[in-house]
């Protein structure tokens, strides 16, 4: 169950999170999904590396099939996470979209 006490708690790391640049070192797709995420299947989930060695594990998103490549540069963005469910609230969150 999403809190709106959690969401509002997460704020500061999504928005230390938000634009950071980096690159992929490894992916896998996602067939059969965990509940609330259902309406994505199926969907690319990607480890990217960024400064200092910090590695972030998000699902890709605006991508082109070109883009699902070791090495491939990514930006992290703010997006809708899964399916707002009965409470209705709508839990956005951090996602790597492909540059070039």
């Amino acid at each position: 169950m999403l809190s709106p006490v959690k969401i509002w708690r997460n704020q500061k790391k999504i928005k230390s999170l938000l634009f950071l640049k980096g690159k992929i070192v490894s992916y896998t797709q996602i067939y059969v999904p965990p509940a609330g995420f259902e309406a994505q299947a199926p969907y690319i989930v990607a480890i990217a590396e960024f400064n200092k060695g910090l590695r972030i594990i998000a699902q890709l998103v605006d991508y082109l099939d070109v883009n699902l490549k070791i090495g491939q540069k990514v930006i992290t963005v703010l997006r809708r996470t899964k399916d707002p469910g009965l409470e209705g609230i709508i839990p956005y969150g951090i996602k790597f979209k492909p540059l070039d």
